[in-house]
Parts: C-alpha cells; structure tokens; sequence
C-alpha cells in the first residue's frame, strides 16, 4: 500500500518522530543484575567471615550443664579480681595511648601539609615503619629502657601504664592513614589560611577550624588505636605486664568458657565503638542521601529520529 504526497496521512507520517529505543538497554540491564547480585554475594561472605566467629564464641561461652544455656561465664569474670584489673588497666592504657596518638600525630600531619609538604612522604614513612619491625624485635630493642626505668623510677617506671609509650608507636600506621584520609577529604591549606588571616593563631586555627572538619578521621584512629591496645599481648607478656590479654591468656588454663567470654566482651566492645563512630561522625546521613541521589536515575528523554 503507497500514500501519495499529498495524502494528510503520509504527511503526518513523514513528519512525525518516532522514538527510538537506545542501542545495547537489555545488555546495560543485565550487567547491572550482575553487579548487584556480585555485591550480595561479597557483602554476605564478609558479614560470615565476621560474625561466624562471634556466634561460636557466643556458643561456647554459654554452654550450661547437661546441654543447656547459660550465662555463668559471663557473671564468673567479677570473681577475678586480678582480671577486673587488668581490664581497668588496659582500658586506660587505651585512653592514655588515644591522647598521645592524638596529639603526636594530628599537630604534626597538619603542619606537614600546610607548611612543608615535601616532609608529607617522610613522616608518612616514619609512621609506617612499625609495619615491618616485629613485635618480638620491639621488645629485644626496648626492654633494657624499661629495666631502668623500673629501677631509678620507683613505681612509676614499673607501672603498666608505661606500656602507652609503645603502643603509640604500635598504631602509627594505622591512625596515620584514618588520619591522612580525613585530611585529603578537604583543604586543610586554605583553612588554616583564612583562619590565620581573620587572626587566629595556629593553636586557634588547628582547633577550632581543622579538627572539627577531619573529627572522621580523627574518630577512626582512635577506634583502631583501642582496638589494638585491648588485642595486644606479645609486649605485655615478655615484658611481664598484666594487661587484659595476659590475664585472658592465664585465665584460660583454668577456665576456658570464662576466658573466652572475656574475649568475645571486648571485641562485641571495639564492634559497638565502630558502629557509633558510622553512626555519628560527620556527613554520615549526607554521605548516605548522596548515595541515594546518585543511585536515582535522572529523567532524560530517549534520543528520537525521524523515520522518513
């Protein structure tokens, strides 16, 4: 059937645009369902991974008489009283090694960008180095410092507490990169430039402008700073120090169930820390409306051609 050029029909035809679907929509569908389907699968193997240990540990922990369930392990670790100790000790060697970490780190990294950056390469190094240095060598390297100091300090130098001066250095590396990608997150630069310039002193700037912006990163370093003091050992073992661990340690070949309930209370303790700082650090709810908008599809016509 043909239409004449004059025919009203024809020519409604020939001007009229008919839209066309993209090239390759079925294809974009499909590797979207694949992606998606790859980060469940990813996102459940880590969720095991973590949780499958705790479950066991929960399981073994409340093991009861006969088969049954209860909470015995849990209420014998007041009956220690050493262990009640060593749990205070660590916790404020944990708080103690978080201020000294604090203070080391975020003066020095913010005077490094803003003054000296070349220096950014060599503190970064500094930091690291702890990575390769086993905590055996550590120890072989810095326990002639602590037999003098238990000897000429009394006991202050024999205190636990002394043990904040090596897990600083033991977190370096780990708050220094929380640190450094809070810093890198904005322009740490030209702050500290307009603060100086509206008269604030470097102390003032630091303060009040910097930290508030990097609290992040800042919150992150001190949630892995607590979590590698509970978790240390070899240094307190060797250097015959009381820490949480070691009492575990010696706990255990009494009572496996209350030592293993110990362990699963500090690490339920550094999981809730983690979930507090997602919770409430800084642009956590505008993190997530960003990702909500970036996932919603913008409204764009489908490119059209005229079918002659």
């Amino acid at each position: 059937m043909t239409f004449t050029p004059s025919a009203p029909l024809g020519a409604a035809a020939s001007d009229t645009p008919l839209a066309v679907p993209p090239k390759g929509g079925g294809r974009r569908r499909r590797r979207s369902r694949f992606h998606s389907g790859s980060r469940l699968a990813i996102l459940v193997v880590i969720i095991g991974y973590l949780l499958l240990p705790l479950v066991a540990m929960l399981e073994f922990s409340t093991r009861g008489d006969y088969g049954s369930r209860s909470l015995d392990s849990f209420a014998a670790i007041f009956t220690y009283p050493d262990l009640i100790d060593a749990i205070v000790t660590s916790l404020e060697i944990a708080v103690l090694t978080v201020f000294g970490m604090l203070l080391l780190l975020v003066p020095t990294m913010i005077w490094t960008v803003v003054r000296v950056p070349r220096m950014r390469r060599v503190v970064e190094f500094l930091c690291l180095l702890p990575l390769a240095i086993p905590a055996i060598v550590i120890v072989v390297g810095i326990a002639p410092i602590y037999q003098w100091m238990g000897r000429h300090l009394g006991p202050v130098g024999g205190s636990p507490l002394t043990l904040v001066l090596i897990d600083i250095i033991l977190v370096l590396p780990f708050a220094y990169r929380a640190i450094d990608a809070g810093i890198r997150g904005v322009d740490v630069a030209t702050l500290t430039d307009a603060s100086r310039s509206l008269g604030a002193g470097w102390p003032r700037a630091i303060v009040q402008v910097v930290i508030p912006n990097i609290r992040g990163g800042i919150l992150a370093a001190a949630v892995l700073a607590v979590a590698l003091v509970l978790g240390e050992f070899t240094i307190s073992s060797l250097l015959s120090f009381n820490t949480m661990q070691v009492l575990i340690f010696a706990v255990g070949k009494r009572d496996a169930y209350t030592s293993v309930a110990v362990s699963l209370t500090a690490l339920v303790f550094a999981f809730v820390l983690l979930i507090v700082i997602a919770r409430f650090a800084p642009g956590a709810g505008s993190r997530g409306q960003g990702a909500a908008e970036e996932e919603e599809p913008l409204a764009t016509p489908l490119p059209t051609r005229a079918v002659r």
